[in-house]
């Protein structure tokens, strides 16, 4: 499938990110850096100027009232809620439509390109590269952590430009599918809405939306994607270049090899580093998400578990013995609720993706 993307790219931006491109064996980045840019622009003019103005008129006295560090998480939130929401809904409609992709065998899947899903691959990176100019700047903020997260995300899609695993950018996209009902979650607790019918709905859907997309599909999309790398490490693409002329006559190839397997060669395969990188970067964040899962379970049900009472504190004794009237009015006040996971300043908090 073509590039969907209505911006046709800039030729002085593609020559000037070519020499690059060429040095770390990103052939198809040149095509894409004007997504890559044009995104981080977006997220940008999102973070800058529609989440202030959009949240100061929908709530004015509760953003009004946050300092500047907890406006700025306030305003990241924003951005990854439309990030999140914008991406998915493109990845879904790019499985739904791409025929070419549909039929992609493994050969395919590891080496192969398509533009659509090169779209959404640059999009993301387009994302994380905001992501890391913004977490680098306020590291203080943030910490370091998410300045690694930002990092690591930059990379790994940028290693999709060789091409390199160039159909799985939409499967791993779909994770984030539970991110929006997340930062739905976190701006409740933000708003005083903490314990409320409709924080139980939306918890509901985040934990639904966690376990299927990032536990079950992920996990399998891992699982799906060693395979294939595993296979590649092992054989070279099977192409017309790549074969001698009588194993040419006596082989068939998909009709769509002439589109997709454009960007190899008799020489292409897969450095054991990138591989190892690969899954070893996978096999990280899947333990993540169990991990994420358990913490986000134990916090919405903390929401929503009854406040324990305070135990009456015992009479206290004057000088001449006599008891006093004193009370420190803990005994009518629910003790405060320990802070967890989806409280967004927890450094266990899934990164805004």
């Amino acid at each position: 499938m073509k590039d969907p993307f209505p911006i046709a790219p800039f030729p002085a931006l593609s020559d000037a990110i070519r020499p690059w491109a060429d040095y770390f064996h990103l052939p198809t980045l040149p095509l894409h850096i004007h997504e890559i840019v044009l995104g981080a622009l977006f997220y940008q003019f999102v973070f800058s100027l529609v989440a202030p103005r959009l949240s100061s008129r929908l709530f004015p006295a509760k953003y009004a009232a946050l300092s500047p560090s907890r406006r700025l998480n306030w305003n990241v939130h924003v951005v990854s809620f439309v990030q999140s929401t914008l991406i998915n809904v493109l990845a879904l409609w790019v499985m739904l439509v791409n025929d070419e992709r549909r039929n992609m065998d493994w050969q395919e899947r590891v080496w192969g390109y398509d533009g659509a899903c090169a779209m959404i691959q640059a999009l993301a990176a387009g994302y994380f590269l905001w992501d890391l100019i913004v977490t680098a700047t306020n590291v203080s903020i943030f910490g370091p952590g998410m300045l690694a997260h930002a990092v690591s995300a930059l990379l790994v899609y940028s290693l999709g430009f060789r091409p390199f695993v160039n159909y799985y950018s939409c499967n791993f996209i779909l994770w984030e599918l539970s991110s929006p009902f997340l930062n739905i979650h976190w701006f409740f607790d933000k708003l005083g809405m903490t314990g409320s019918r409709a924080q139980l709905y939306n918890g509901l859907m985040l934990i639904a939306t966690f376990f299927s997309c990032r536990l079950v599909w992920g996990t399998y999309q891992s699982v799906m994607v060693a395979r294939d790398v595993w296979s590649a490490l092992h054989a070279q693409p099977a192409i017309p270049v790549s074969l001698s002329p009588d194993k040419v006559l006596n082989s068939t190839f998909p009709a769509q090899y002439a589109e997709t397997m454009t960007y190899v060669s008799d020489s292409t395969s897969i450095p054991g580093w990138l591989a190892v990188l690969y899954i070893l970067s996978n096999l990280t964040l899947n333990s993540l998400n169990f991990y994420w899962f358990f913490k986000m379970v134990d916090a919405v049900r903390k929401r929503f578990t009854p406040k324990e009472k305070a135990e009456p504190m015992a009479p206290m004794k004057g000088r001449a013995g006599e008891t006093t009237g004193a009370s420190t009015g803990m005994d009518e006040k629910a003790r405060p609720r320990r802070r967890t996971i989806l409280d967004g300043e927890d450094g266990d908090e899934p990164p805004h993706v």
